[in-house]
């Protein structure tokens, strides 16, 4: 059972990660994926990259039970430390492609 604490850490957490996610490569990666490959090579790259993202996802999931175990601050925490970093990674290097033709990206 969680202290009092412990719950709302996890809950600040939780909310944490699931803003920070969803501002970032929650829906970011899906458009990307769709954008940083030419004509000639995107249906084998989306293939490759669409695995590799669901591996990823697969690991996250797998994982959880056990950084649990530890305490749902932590794990919790720990998936929100990653998600505010992807989220300063897409805002600094992620381009704005509006406008632009795929072939030119």
């Amino acid at each position: 059972m969680l202290s009092d604490n412990g719950a709302l850490i996890a809950l600040i957490a939780a909310n944490g990660f699931v803003v920070f996610f969803g501002m970032s490569w929650g829906p970011g990666v899906w458009v990307l994926l769709g954008e940083m490959f030419n004509n000639k090579i995107r249906s084998m790259a989306l293939g490759i990259a669409a695995a590799a993202q669901w591996l990823a996802n697969f690991a996250i999931s797998t994982s959880f039970p056990r950084m649990a175990e530890a305490g749902l601050g932590f794990a919790y925490g720990f998936y929100t430390f990653f998600a505010v970093v992807s989220f300063l990674f897409v805002l600094k290097f992620v381009p704005e492609t509006k406008g632009k033709e795929l072939e030119d990206m």
